[in-house]
């Protein structure tokens, strides 16, 4: 049986070859920082051009466009997270606004907690800072050991005991934005389930680049930019809310979130009822022409690719830097507790982190540095020579 689930990996990873010539990328520039921002796809350069063409001419776009084109892009996104109902599916400008959302419709007392990871990003942070301020309740950030030694596995562990009957809310990304530590959603899901609380996922380091099913984890939120993992342009993103939220108040009151919006000759016929499921949480302007058109082909090039096959290709090329690295001392975390897309390379005690700064500008390698980690985040238009580079530069 091992054998076979070894052979069955190794055939996935082939099935996916490398994609660098569907992007702009300039040569001589090795990029391992997808988690900083994601290239955009030529396809996806293309349908942005065309949609500024569009605006030339507003003649040419009917009432019928405002529509569309986002019922499109979220039936992109349901059949990439698995969603059965993409009216489940809002479009959003940012991480925080789709937080806001949640933030803003959940009822928290003095004597509850939020649960959230040690330096998460700020956008999942702040939305629960202010809703435990404004209660009087308590937000617990837990931290990571301080021994690197099953980092990852005590890690999540704590967060497991952090949850208790007087948990309101967890808040986490599938893996940590600085080093790619994942989280046993599985189990987490499990333990809030048994206390009553809320689950909600910031997946913007994650989906797109790691496989993510609603329907088995069944979140209560689930929030992404669009501009990393996703291949999408900047200032867009997408959010699956649950029933829970059904009967919320949304942050922003826009007309084209409300019943019968079609119908613009009855627009002042103003109604109390919104779209059905989570379309009340959609931004202003949600149907934007042309970032809308951008964010729908990036998703479908996606889809085609399938996120365990990205995953596959990104352990392909890095398993031989990996083993490099800890042969000469670097730390990366075990890959059960890590993505193949993202993960946190620590130096020897002996190594200048400044001096390492300075000699990957200068051998133009970009990554990004969080922390006390190297953070490394490769994907598809990246080689197995890319990650030798940076062994390379590293090592030197």
């Amino acid at each position: 049986m091992l054998f076979f689930l070894n052979f069955k990996s190794n055939k996935i990873a082939r099935m996916l070859s490398n994609q660098r010539k569907k992007f702009s990328l300039p040569s001589g520039v090795t990029y391992l920082n997808g988690s900083y921002m994601g290239p955009l796809l030529k396809e996806v350069e293309k349908k942005g051009i065309e949609g500024i063409k569009r605006k030339r001419n507003p003649a040419a776009l009917p009432p019928s466009d405002f529509f569309t084109g986002s019922e499109k892009l979220r039936q992109e996104f349901a059949k990439l997270v698995r969603v059965k109902e993409p009216n489940r599916i809002a479009i959003i400008p940012s991480v925080s606004y789709g937080l806001a959302n949640v933030a803003a419709n959940i009822n928290l007392h003095s004597s509850q907690n939020i649960v959230v990871a040690a330096e998460q990003f700020p956008s999942n942070v702040y939305s629960w800072m202010q809703r435990c301020k404004e209660a009087g309740a308590t937000l617990k950030e837990i931290e990571p050991p301080v021994e690197l030694h099953h980092r990852g596995k005590i890690w999540n562990e704590r967060l497991l005991d952090a949850i208790d009957k007087n948990t309101k809310l967890v808040a986490l990304g599938n893996v940590h934005w600085a080093d790619g530590t994942k989280f046993d959603l599985t189990a987490i899901r499990q333990r809030t389930r048994e206390v009553g609380a809320l689950l909600v996922i910031d997946g913007t380091q994650s989906v797109g680049a790691l496989p993510f099913d609603v329907s088995k984890l069944q979140p209560d939120a689930l929030v992404c930019a669009g501009y990393k993992w996703l291949l999408g342009p900047y200032s867009i993103g997408l959010a699956y809310y649950s029933e829970y939220f059904d009967a919320g108040t949304p942050i922003e009151q826009n007309w084209i979130t409300r019943k019968n919006s079609e119908d613009f000759s009855r627009l002042v016929k103003y109604q109390e009822d919104y779209q059905p499921g989570a379309l009340r949480y959609e931004v202003g302007e949600r149907s934007n022409f042309i970032l809308v058109p951008m964010m729908t082909a990036a998703l479908q090039q996606i889809i085609a690719w399938k996120p365990e096959n990205i995953q596959q290709y990104c352990k392909k090329i890095s398993a031989k830097a990996i083993n490099q690295l800890r042969e000469s001392g670097y730390w990366v975390e075990d890959e059960k507790f890590r993505g193949h897309h993202l993960f946190g390379v620590r130096l020897p005690k002996e190594v200048d982190m400044e001096k390492i700064k300075l000699r990957l500008q200068q051998n133009k390698i970009s990554v990004s540095v969080r922390g006390d980690a190297i953070r490394v985040s490769p994907n598809v238009y990246n080689s197995e020579s890319d990650l030798a580079k940076l062994v390379k530069a590293l090592k030197r």
